[in-house]
């Protein structure tokens, strides 16, 4: 087993997950620290942002699993693996110690790194950032995730949508991987400051674009989309752990 230390930014749950192939479904959430991408409507900045990597703790796989276990009840359920971007943090081991004891693993990433761990998720979901992020897709490295999970991962689409633009990256994702389920989100034009654990949210503006987002899909025809809100946002706003 590797000794390699993931740095961790929080550990929470249980709760739903709040967006995706699997909302609703209840979650342990572990969140890593650190991302090679810097989106300019970032909702989790606590575990993006450099100035708050003292605030992430460097744990093993096996104290992560305990801490999970811990909060499960010792049930196993969904772990999901999110960040910033958690595909920079060694995760096999923590991925092959929770699957032993009947844990399931989503993780999600934009894409930009591949790992071999990937095949050995339940479900991976590849999220590439659209241009009002600011981030640039490496295509070649979107492909490389995919094929890095192989056939026994369920690989899905999601992509954040906030204009025109966005909805025209979301076609052209799904047109290159027409086998792959994809999800389309409303994004957050109000996301929390690094340090705000409980920001002020526009809900009303991201519903409106919901409903913009919704009508744009069934009057362009586009019926192999689904399109979700973030659920978590509209129960809990931009409060952070739930």
């Amino acid at each position: 087993m590797s000794i390699e230390q993931i740095r961790v930014s929080e550990i929470f749950g249980p709760t739903i997950q709040g967006e995706g192939a699997l909302i609703g479904q209840p979650t342990v959430f572990v969140r890593t620290g650190g991302c090679d991408y810097r989106c300019s409507w970032c909702d989790t900045l606590h575990a993006v942002d450099s100035a708050h990597r003292d605030e992430w703790c460097p744990m093993t796989p096996e104290a992560i699993l305990m801490q999970v276990e811990i909060l499960s009840g010792g049930n196993p359920l969904t772990v999901s693996l999110s960040g910033g971007n958690p595909a920079i943090q060694p995760l096999g081991g923590l991925i092959e110690l929770g699957r032993k004891e009947g844990y399931r693993f989503a993780l999600e990433t934009q894409g930009s790194l591949a790992k071999d761990w990937f095949a050995d998720l339940d479900v991976l979901t590849l999220s590439p950032k659209p241009p009002s992020s600011g981030m640039t897709t490496d295509w070649q490295r979107l492909a490389e995730c995919v094929e890095a999970a192989g056939p026994e991962t369920q690989t899905v689409l999601k992509v954040v949508v906030f204009d025109e633009a966005d909805y025209a990256f979301a076609r052209d994702v799904s047109d290159r991987y027409p086998h792959l389920s994809c999800f389309l989100q409303p994004g957050n034009h109000t996301p929390p400051a690094a340090a705000d654990k409980d920001a002020t949210i526009d809900m009303a503006g991201i519903m409106e674009r919901m409903r913009w987002l919704v009508d744009r899909v069934t009057s362009d025809r586009w019926y192999a989309a689904t399109v979700l809100p973030q659920l978590h946002t509209m129960i809990w706003g931009n409060l952070r752990g739930v």
